[in-house]
C-alpha cells in the first residue's frame, strides 16, 4: 500500500539522523500495508528512535514476558517453588502449535520448566498453567505496583482463541478476515483485539520494562536474571534476529502472533557492551496467515535501529 492511502505515524521520536531512520522504517512498513509501533533504545545512553510509541496494542504472546517476571519474582521471594509439579491435560488446556499445547496426552511439568516452555517456544498451555497458579488479576496488580504503566494483563492466553472462535464459528481464516476488516474500520468484533479488553502494551512501556529487567530495577534481582536467561532461549529467529544473526550479537526476545498481529520485543547485546532494547508491534492491513515479508521488515528495522544507535 503506497501513496496517499499509506499509513503515516502520528508521532516520531529521535533527534537528527535517528529521526530520519525512524521515518525510513515507518515508510517501509507502510509500503507493506503494516500499521505499528516501533521503539529502539540504547539502554546506557538513553538515545532512542521510533514512532507511535505510546499507542496501546494487543500483546498476543508478548504478554508472557510480564507474566514470567511476576512468577519468577514469587519464586525469588519463596512464595512459589520452581520444582512444583503441575499436570496439564491437552484435552482441556489451551490452543497452540508448540510445547504442551501440541501434546496429545496429559503431562506433568515443573513450574520452572513451564516458564522455559512458555518463553522458548511460546507454549500457550504452559502460560495458562502458570495463570492457574498466579491469576490474571494478581499479575496485573503486581505490574501496577512496580509502576509498569502502559502494560495491562486482562485475560488468559486461550481467551484469545475462544473469542476468535465465537466470532467466526471456528473458522480462523474468517477470524483473520474480521481482524483486518476491523483494523481498517476502527472497531473490534473480536474482544481480545479491543484495547478496552485486551492484554495491552505500548512500545514505550515494553522497552522500559526490558530496560528495568536488564538493569535489575524491577522485581527481585534473581527474578530478572532468570528472565534474561530464559528469553535468551527463544527458538524463533525470523523477526528481530533475522538481520542480526551473529555470535557477537546475541538477542534475547519474545514474539507474539495472533491473526493479523506480529510482534517481538527483545534486547540486542554487542561484544562492545552496547545494549539496545527493541519493541516492534505490527498489525497487517491484509489477510495472510503467513507474512514473511512483515517478519523480515521487523528484522530490517531492528538492524537499522541498532546500527544507527551504535554510531
Amino acid at each position: 500500500m503506497t501513496g496517499d492511502g499509506a499509513h503515516r505515524p502520528a508521532q516520531l521520536c529521535g533527534d537528527g539522523s535517528l529521526r530520519e531512520v525512524a521515518e525510513e522504517i515507518a515508510r517501509d512498513w507502510s509500503a507493506l500495508g503494516v500499521r505499528g509501533s516501533f521503539l529502539a533504545r540504547d539502554m546506557d545512553t538513553g538515545d532512542q528512535l521510533g514512532f507511535d510509541v505510546e499507542v496501546p496494542v494487543p500483546l498476543a504472546s508478548v504478554v508472557k514476558v510480564p507474566l514470567a517476571l511476576v512468577v519468577l519474582d514469587l519464586i525469588a521471594d519463596g512464595e512459589l517453588a520452581p520444582a512444583l509439579p503441575v499436570t496439564v491435560d491437552p484435552a482441556t488446556s489451551s490452543v497452540g502449535p508448540t510445547g504442551v499445547a501440541a501434546f496429545r496426552h496429559p503431562v506433568t511439568v515443573a513450574v520452572g520448566d513451564l516458564l522455559l516452555l512458555m518463553l522458548s517456544v511460546s507454549d500457550n498451555a504452559a502460560a495458562d498453567a502458570l495463570f492457574d497458579l498466579v491469576p490474571v488479576a494478581d499479575v496485573d496488580a503486581r505490574l501496577g505496583a512496580w509502576g509498569c504503566t502502559g502494560i495491562r494483563v486482562r485475560h488468559r492466553m486461550n481467551h484469545m482463541y475462544e473469542c476468535a472462535a465465537g466470532a467466526d464459528g471456528n473458522d480462523f481464516s474468517l477470524a483473520l478476515e474480521l481482524a483486518v476488516r476491523d483494523e481498517r474500520a476502527g472497531r473490534h468484533t473480536i474482544e481480545t483485539l479491543d484495547p478496552v479488553h485486551a492484554n495491552l502494551g505500548t512500545a514505550s512501556a515494553l522497552v522500559t520494562l526490558l530496560q528495568r529487567v536488564w538493569n535489575d530495577e524491577v522485581a527481585h534481582p534473581r527474578a530478572t536474571a532468570e528472565l534474561r536467561r530464559l528469553m535468551g532461549h527463544q527458538v524463533f529467529t525470523h523477526r528481530l534476529a533475522s538481520e542480526l544473526r551473529a555470535d557477537s550479537l546475541p538477542l534475547s526476545g519474545k514474539t507474539g502472533t495472533f491473526l493479523h498481529l506480529r510482534h517481538e520485543i527483545g534486547v540486542i547485546e554487542a561484544d562492545s557492551g552496547a545494549r539496545v532494547a527493541v519493541a516492534a508491534l505490527t498489525r497487517a492491513d491484509r489477510r495472510a496467515a503467513q507474512a514473511p515479508d512483515v517478519d523480515l521488515a521487523i528484522g530490517v528495522a531492528a538492524r537499522q535501529a541498532f546500527e544507527a544507535l551504535r554510531r
